[in-house]
């Protein structure tokens, strides 16, 4: 018995060795991050001052851990970009396969296998129509680089229509962070200061409004059909593009779109003869349901915007996809100049590729957007009653996509200041309880892993509903 005893002891001691190492470790990363980092959509003054910041040192599965050795569940999908988890055997054998035989080379002048095989994969499994692919390395580059291309594309059609130079997008919407996306964005709290930085658009209202609730889709659609359509009329000579994001707004606040809108706008398209740019970097690869959330409405584009799930959340890489008869409007002899003159270091990466056309192969799966299917349906029955919350003022879902709107008073249509930082808290609070997921302002995003399980979800919608009782009791 005292062996036994003495064994447990002894266990128990390097229990606590290990995580007080574990600590000090901790510690000292805390130490060097707050003096050399600066972290996107921070506000650095507040975050110095936390003592208890998230250092992730591994994942596994749905799972995330820190240098303090704790677990939680990647709620926010590593901002909505991990598929099948952390750790997928699949893919890291197709990186380390392909680290064998070269990491990265140029695609400038010369190509490579991965890139190729992942090209044809993707005009296959993309909307029809789409037959050439641009590769890139994030989703503001993907979108900034269909921009370009519909500029270009129509000074060099033939006979050529240079005032074509205008782009309509929508207001909430969001394409990124470099100057070019920032310009098709319309979100004001991220974009307003760069004001005198960006290109002009034309931007139509949010086709979205919870308050209107007691108008029907058909009505809203109606409405908001019509107010585009004005401007199509107006501009429509001059209009090189529409951009903008299928089915629901992302990083503006998950606004849902009537059903109706995105086909309403690709006849629009297609009657003045204007090209339709639609950025799937966050609704692509069946966040909303299907593969392509274009596909509900029988759209396909004319550009299209990838990245985020393109690799499982592995490395960085995007696709822009255009059709042939955008490619052919670039081709020419060498003095012609119609190149389409843009390019990145590490376009067509051989690793992204790699892993990217593993991701792929696992979502060719039949099981992939039926077990998102059966996780929608479970996302849509337990958070529909939260409706009935004092302080939630709606609940937005597209298949896995979606955000629970937070509101001070409901009766009098009251919301949160800024400076109340209601998301935040709530996060924080679910932090606390083992969940990581990430707010935009008042909206609390619900962006779990693809291939989450039932009881991992039920688990986050277990914490959220908890953390927003927490925070918001009065």
């Amino acid at each position: 018995m005292d062996s036994v005893n003495g064994e447990k002891g002894k266990k128990f001691q390097l229990l606590r060795l290990l995580k007080r190492t574990a600590f000090m470790n901790y510690r000292e990363l805390s130490k060097r991050d707050k003096k050399y980092l600066w972290h996107p959509f921070t506000q650095q003054q507040e975050w110095v001052i936390d003592n208890d910041i998230t250092i992730i040192t591994k994942g596994k599965g749905t799972y995330l851990y820190d240098a303090k050795r704790k677990k939680y569940l990647d709620g926010v999908s590593s901002l909505w970009c991990n598929v099948h988890g952390h750790q997928v055997p699949e893919i890291d054998r197709a990186i380390q396969k392909q680290l064998k035989k070269i990491a990265h080379s140029t695609m400038l002048g010369s190509s490579n296998e991965p890139a190729i095989l992942l090209a044809e994969k993707l005009v296959e499994l993309t909307p029809k129509g789409l037959t050439r692919v641009f590769y890139s390395d994030s989703g503001s580059e993907a979108n900034e680089i269909a921009a370009k291309m519909a500029f270009q594309y129509w000074q060099q059609t033939k006979p050529a229509r240079s005032k074509k130079n205008l782009f309509l997008t929508v207001r909430e919407g969001y394409h990124g962070d470099t100057i070019g996306s920032v310009s098709l964005g319309g979100v004001d709290l991220f974009h307003q200061i760069f004001g005198p930085m960006l290109f002009k658009t034309l931007k139509v209202k949010c086709p979205h409004d919870y308050s209107s609730r007691n108008v029907s889709n058909d009505q809203w659609l109606k409405d908001c059909v019509k107010e585009t359509e004005a401007v199509f009329r107006k501009y429509g000579t001059r209009l090189a593009a529409v951009h903008m994001e299928p089915l629901i707004e992302g990083a503006g606040g998950m606004l849902t779109h009537p059903w109706g809108y995105l086909k309403a706008i690709r006849r629009l398209c297609d009657h003045y003869d204007v090209l339709l740019i639609l950025d799937e970097v966050a609704t692509g690869f069946g966040r909303t349901g299907t593969m392509f959330a274009c596909e509900q409405e029988g759209v396909s584009p004319d550009i299209l915007c990838l990245a985020k799930n393109l690799t499982g959340g592995y490395l960085p890489l995007a696709a822009t996809l255009a059709t042939e008869k955008v490619y052919k409007a670039f081709l020419g002899t060498f003095e012609s100049t119609r190149t389409f003159y843009h390019g990145h270091t590490f376009t067509g990466n051989q690793l992204a590729c790699a892993a990217a056309m593993a991701n792929l192969d696992l979502m060719a799966k039949d099981q992939f957007l039926m077990n998102i299917e059966k996780n929608s349906q479970i996302l849509q029955e337990f958070l529909e009653p939260l409706i009935a919350h004092p302080h939630v003022a709606d609940i937005r879902l597209r298949g896995m996509m979606g955000g629970i709107e937070l509101i001070k008073d409901k009766n009098r249509q009251t919301s949160y200041g800024y400076g109340e930082k209601i998301g935040y808290r709530v996060c924080a609070e679910a932090k606390k309880r083992g969940v990581l997921i990430r707010p935009l302002g008042n909206v609390i995003v619900v962006m779990p892993p693809l291939m989450i399980t039932g009881k991992d979800l039920m688990r986050l919608i277990e914490v959220i509903c908890l953390s927003i009782n927490c925070v918001t009791k009065d």
